[in-house]
């Protein structure tokens, strides 16, 4: 009796101990399978994240690719544009090269008692302007102020700008003597009355251009005797003896400034 008392007891004890280790086992599938899960779905939220990274990178490239395509397409219009730029620079550049080429230095102006007062010093415009106001004896500056009409004139009626300046400064003075000042007439055009009165600086050295290119210094001229010095004395100044001295002094005085 008391064996089967212990043989039940031991089964009994089996029968728990079996228990628990099946409650054991089954725990441990739980927690396995848990794990399982939670691998799983950290290997999709990886797997995930890898595509985004991916699909990104794509489109970030195709970006990068299209953004490349459209710089290197605005760089080549620019660069065309730059280099049509530069050719028409270069033009420009060559055109007044060949023009300053044309014309006489400062330096190399020459001038004489007998030269043609029909050609020009080949001075450019700028040029004649700095000859000019480098001429210490313009205090009133009547000379430079006009320089730009001055020139103008010598190169419409082809006279000589040293000339005609010449002749106004032995006219009327350097600074403008009063009554050439008050009539606009700066070589002494005159009538009977005395000198001419004009109404302007413009209208008066326009009309001394004129009269002497078309009174003394082209053949047919009213007053024509030659293109030199003592040609246009004849006429213009014929009672003096001084006058063609007194100019071309001027005239020098000009040429000595440079």
């Amino acid at each position: 009796m008391k064996t089967k008392k212990i043989v039940k007891k031991a089964l009994r004890n089996c029968m728990q101990i079996v228990a628990i280790i099946s409650i054991f086992i089954v725990v441990i599938l739980i927690n396995q399978k848990k794990d399982e899960t939670k691998i799983a779905k950290q290997y999709e939220n990886t797997k995930r994240i890898i595509m985004t990274e991916n699909i990104t990178e794509s489109t970030e490239t195709t970006e990068n690719s299209e953004f490349k395509r459209e710089e290197v397409q605005v760089t080549s219009r620019h660069s065309t544009s730059r280099s049509r730029k530069n050719i028409e620079d270069t033009q420009i550049e060559l055109e007044k090269e060949a023009e300053e080429n044309n014309y006489t230095k400062i330096e190399d102006i020459t001038i004489s008692k007998d030269m043609d007062l029909t050609v020009r010093t080949g001075l450019s415009k700028e040029d004649f302007k700095t000859l000019i106001s480098n001429v210490k004896y313009d205090t009133s500056k009547f000379f430079y102020n006009n320089s730009d009409l001055i020139y103008d004139l010598c190169e419409e009626y082809q006279i000589n700008e040293i000339f005609l300046c010449g002749l106004i400064s032995a006219e009327s003075g350097w600074d403008i003597a009063y009554n050439h000042r008050r009539t606009h007439n700066y070589i002494s055009l005159m009538t009977k009355n005395g000198l001419i009165q004009y109404s302007s600086e413009e209208q008066g050295l326009t009309v001394a251009a004129k009269t002497l290119c078309n009174n003394y210094l082209t053949e047919g001229g009213c007053f024509y005797y030659g293109k030199t010095l003592s040609g246009v004395k004849t006429r213009f100044c014929p009672s003096s003896n001084t006058w063609v001295n007194l100019v071309y002094g001027r005239m020098e005085q000009i040429v000595n400034c440079r």
